[in-house]
Parts: structure tokens; C-alpha cells; sequence
């Protein structure tokens, strides 16, 4: 799980002396792409990259400062932008991998297993030869247009960092159109709807109306599984 941008993109903040910006981007990047999978033939987009570069970008650029909201933003517009590229190198090292097997099932009986492990080896060594190959590229590449976007004027700026600060309505807009109708309906409307009577009508502590919440999402949940028995 290190390769979720909730956490590489920390890490590498953290390593580059801008933990801060490794968070918000992170945050932001698991709410958009937590649910692309790669399941079957889908290739999704490499957020591992995107998180990785886009931090990067962000705490490089800022000149050793805390980068603000708006370098975020345009470090993140400007790795999402890149996706394509990931997706397409991440489908080649795949296929080329997919032939590893067999590779390793053409040999005799004896010979199998040496294959077998030197296939894994040479899997593992590819993607990180892809993954280390996008960060020569993406990285330099971002610090440069980093000092073009910071020469443009205030309003530029100040709108970039609207974007940052919308950008999780989007990204919670996406998970609930990625998942299943019924997963959401009565569950969520039920907690939501105790959760708000329990803390403005009966004027209950806030860490009461969570608790109720949850029991009624649980009850929500149990209801459910009695119906379809």
C-alpha cells in the first residue's frame, strides 16, 4: 500500500522538506483515483507517478519554502495531465511482462523454478525502470513550467488555488459515481439523517451524533441483509 498516493505522496514530501504539500496531494489524488483498479485489460493511470511528480514538482518549485495552494494546484493539473503517458507506459511493461510466463514455462522440469524467479526479478525490475524513467522526465520537465506559472499574474494564482480548495468535491463527486446507487442509498441517507437530527435539533455533543450515526448505518446494514435473505 506505500504506492497509494495517500501515502508515497507523503513520504516524499516528508524527504523533500514539504510534508505539508505531500499531504494535500496525496489526499486529493486517493479521492479521485481510490477506486481504478487495474482489473482485467483496464490500465488505469499511474497515481503513484502522479503523486510522486506532482509533489515533487511542488516542493522543488516553491524554493525551499512551504509551497502554497496554487503551486499544488498547477503541480497537480500538470502530472493528471501526463496520464496518458503513464497509462501507456505502464500497458507496454505490462504485455512485456505478461510474456515472462511463458518464458518461464518453456523450459524442462529442472530448469522451471530459476526461470520462475528470475521472471518475478525481471517484472519487478521493469516497473521500477518505468517508474524511475517518468520521474527523470516529469519532474524536470514540471520545475520548468513551474517558473513559467509563476510569472503569470496574481489572478492566475489566486484561481489555481480555488481549484485546489473545490478539487475534493470533485473527488468525492467521482466516488459516488464510481460506486454502486445501492451501496449509498439508505445506509448513508440513514446515518446522515441521525447525525443531523441528533446535532442541531436535540443539540447533542458532536462525538454522540457520530456515534448514532454509525449504530444507525449499522442498523441500516443489517436491515439490508435480512431483506435480501
Amino acid at each position: 500500500m506505500i504506492s497509494q498516493p495517500i501515502v508515497a505522496a507523503p513520504l516524499t514530501g516528508w524527504l523533500l522538506g514539504d510534508a505539508a504539500a505531500g499531504l494535500v496531494i496525496g489526499a486529493l489524488l486517493e479521492l479521485i483515483w481510490v477506486l481504478d483498479l487495474p482489473v482485467g485489460t483496464f490500465v488505469p493511470a499511474d497515481s503513484t507517478v502522479a503523486a510522486v511528480s506532482a509533489t515533487a514538482i511542488a516542493a522543488l518549485g516553491s524554493g525551499g519554502t512551504v509551497a502554497p495552494l496554487d503551486l499544488i494546484g498547477f503541480s497537480l493539473l500538470l502530472t493528471t495531465a501526463m496520464s496518458p503517458v503513464t497509462m501507456a507506459a505502464d500497458g507496454f511493461v505490462r504485455k512485456r511482462n505478461a510474456g515472462l510466463a511463458g518464458w518461464a514455462g518453456a523450459a524442462g522440469p529442472a530448469d522451471v523454478e530459476k526461470r520462475l524467479a528470475r521472471a518475478q526479478l525481471a517484472g519487478l525490475g521493469a516497473f521500477f525502470l518505468k517508474s524511475f524513467v517518468l520521474y527523470l522526465l516529469f519532474v524536470p520537465a514540471g520545475l520548468a513550467a513551474a517558473l513559467a506559472f509563476n510569472a503569470l499574474p496574481a489572478k492566475a494564482h489566486g484561481a489555481m488555488a480555488l481549484f485546489v480548495k473545490l478539487l475534493p468535491l470533485l473527488g468525492a463527486a467521482m466516488v459516488v459515481r464510481k460506486l454502486s446507487i445501492r451501496t449509498l442509498d439508505r445506509i448513508v441517507f440513514i446515518g446522515f439523517a441521525t447525525a443531523l437530527i441528533a446535532a442541531l435539533i436535540l443539540r447533542l455533543h458532536p462525538g454522540v451524533a457520530v456515534l448514532l450515526a454509525a449504530v444507525a448505518g449499522w442498523l441500516g446494514v443489517l436491515y439490508r441483509e435480512r431483506s435480501a435473505e
